[in-house]
């Protein structure tokens, strides 16, 4: 409900009093339809891990599947984008002149949501629903689950994840250093505001993102049996911080629009 009525508010201040021409209000609404994608696929996910089982079929698991990696990666991509944006303005400005045209934002929106669509597919295409026999072993008596048909492309999708973490962890690091040496000098002038929005966006969406990315790799040297996560004890350990950053990595798409209310001041 949060991210549903602060995005599509975003969305409508963007449209309705916004310049788009702008790369970086362009990049700002880009985000807010990333949540919203994302957000499409919480209802089904929460009502999943209520029941237990997956009750919708193998389409809509693989359809919420599609959804949900394409609101994560489409997000992490525009973060990326909009922060070397920023940085190619405040450090080197004259190379981002023929930026204010219309068809650059239009183009480079498209080519981050082909990618995000294509970085998106393989977890459709190998997610299904799955039967386990219950905990009393009667096969008979099946629970429903939607995952990977088997633990070489769930291995697939985690590093995935942790290889756009990783590239965006450093891409936006570099930046931002940067950007804080150049604003340290006394000749410096530039937008404040708008580092300050898009630094609490990124910060925000590291303090999220990076503990969900460390749980599933460390669940991915599970099956490995690498030592010691090989041990029951701590897998089960694993499994809860897995559980638990989840959460507070679903949780980003409803706080970008308070950070757009609190900060950017003329929203």
């Amino acid at each position: 409900m949060f991210s549903c009525v602060g995005n599509a508010l975003v969305l409508w201040v963007l449209l309705k009093y916004e310049n788009l021409r702008s790369l970086t209000n362009a990049f700002l609404l880009n985000l807010a339809v990333s949540d919203l994608v994302f957000t499409v696929g919480l209802p089904f996910w929460a009502y999943y891990h209520v029941t237990g089982r997956w009750t919708f079929g193998e389409p809509a698991c693989k359809a919420i599947n599609f959804i949900f990696f394409v609101g994560f990666y489409s997000s992490t991509i525009f973060l990326i984008t909009m922060t070397v944006h920023r940085y190619m303005a405040v450090v080197r400005p004259l190379s981002v002149i023929l930026n204010r045209r219309t068809y650059h934002c239009v183009l480079i929106s498209a080519v981050i949501w082909i990618l995000s669509f294509c970085a998106a597919t393989p977890h459709a295409i190998f997610n299904k629903v799955v039967s386990h026999p219950t905990v009393n072993g009667n096969s008979s008596m099946s629970e429903l689950y939607c995952d990977y048909e088997n633990f070489n492309w769930m291995l697939v999708g985690f590093y995935q994840q942790n290889i756009f973490f990783l590239i965006a962890f450093i891409t936006i690091t570099f930046c931002y250093i940067q950007i804080l040496r150049h604003l340290l000098r006394p000749t410096a002038h530039t937008r404040h505001k708008t580092i300050r929005l898009i630094f609490c966006i990124v910060v925000v969406y590291f303090l999220g993102w990076a503990p969900y990315n460390v749980a599933i790799f460390l669940n991915s040297l599970i099956p490995w049996e690498v030592a010691p996560f090989n041990d029951c004890d701590v897998s089960t350990v694993i499994d809860y911080v897995y559980y638990v950053s989840r959460l507070v990595a679903f949780s980003h798409c409803c706080l970008n629009p308070f950070f757009h209310i609190f900060i950017a001041m003329k929203f």
